[in-house]
């Protein structure tokens, strides 16, 4: 989670293989289930507001192995 602009939380989501795994696609599907703006910049999924936790259930719903999220 870093801090942006006007001092708004984003939560990063970084380390995804882009050859794999569409990063627009899964932009789109934690944007939708978390119910928060977001987007992409230089190999990065940032999304509005702080959701770590939320971010990895969604992430292992998707079928990432959960000792592959490392959450700081």
């Amino acid at each position: 989670v870093e801090r942006k602009k006007f001092n708004k939380n984003y939560t990063i989501v970084q380390g995804i293989d882009e050859r794999e795994i569409g990063l627009k696609d899964l932009a789109k599907k934690l944007k939708s289930e978390l119910a928060c703006g977001g987007t992409i910049k230089d190999g990065k999924i940032e999304l509005q507001g702080e959701h770590k936790q939320k971010v990895k259930v969604i992430l292992v719903k998707h079928g990432f192995m959960p000792s592959s999220i490392e959450i700081r």
